[in-house]
């Protein structure tokens, strides 16, 4: 008797999904659309960020699979459709990965990372249909943060020589945009406001890119500082009997102050254990 082949994991994912979608599968699973999934794989991306900064490895594992998921969920509509399958996409990748990095898989030589970037760039213009233009800011997905497109745009200019070449002149530019936001302000022109605002932040991000800082983490861990530190003032507002409405700003400021006076104590505590 002739051994039988195992299924492997991935067989048995896209076997799974073929059921759930099939006519005796689940009724949510079937009334799915692309479109209905999109929210879904934006949800789920970010879980895995989050499972990441977590350090949680099995969080991570899990999210990972809801990931993997999305990707067979849209896989298995696409292969309904008649247009591609799981394993067409997962080819595809593999024939990218192979194409763009002839200095592991054919001949070409590279001195480090800056000539891998520049061969990518290259390579990819050369794959997209001459029709559709080979743009160098060109394939940059619509829906990404802004902060985070701001962050990929400027770092494609800059591959093509298009950059500041001193971390002074990129301040500069953020001085004259923010003064530019002040003589906005004065007019009192909102569109004028909105447009220069946007100014601003495109030179921040400028900085950010220039110091190799992501503009997005950045943005994010200061986001996260802030809803921190509200929550201590919050307790300590309730630990004096009141609740938040009932203080006056000179009071809150005064709690925040606080709340960051504590935070540089245990920092403190903390680097002389």
């Amino acid at each position: 008797m002739a051994e039988q082949t195992r299924d492997t994991p991935t067989q048995r994912l896209i076997a799974t999904m073929a059921r759930l979608r099939g006519p005796d599968g689940c009724p949510w699973d079937k009334e799915q659309t692309l479109e209905s999934l999109k929210k879904y794989l934006v949800e789920e991306s970010y879980e895995v960020l989050d499972a990441i900064e977590s350090g949680d490895v099995e969080r991570h594992k899990e999210e990972l699979g809801d990931l993997l998921l999305q990707i067979a969920f849209q896989s298995q509509i696409r292969e309904e459709q008649g247009d591609f399958c799981f394993d067409d996409v997962a080819d595809r990748i593999v024939q990218k990965l192979v194409h763009r990095h002839p200095h592991v898989f054919g001949d070409t030589r590279v001195k480090g990372t800056q000539d891998v970037l520049r061969n990518w760039e290259t390579l990819k213009a050369a794959e997209k249909d001459k029709s559709a233009g080979t743009e160098p800011l060109g394939g940059i997905p619509r829906h990404l943060p802004a902060l985070h497109k701001a962050h990929k745009i400027q770092t494609r200019a800059a591959r093509v020589g298009f950059d500041w070449t001193e971390v002074h002149d990129v301040v500069a530019k953020i001085e004259e945009e923010l003064r530019e936001v002040k003589e906005a302000l004065k007019l009192g022109d909102a569109e004028q406001l909105r447009e220069e605002l946007g100014d601003l932040l495109f030179a921040v991000v400028n900085l950010s890119r220039f110091r190799k800082i992501s503009a997005e983490e950045a943005l994010d861990r200061t986001v996260a500082k802030f809803a921190r530190r509200f929550g201590d003032v919050e307790r300590r507002v309730r630990q004096s009997g009141k609740q938040l409405a009932d203080c006056d700003l000179a009071e809150l400021d005064a709690h925040w102050e606080a709340v960051k006076l504590e935070e540089k104590s245990e920092e403190g505590s903390q680097k002389r254990v």
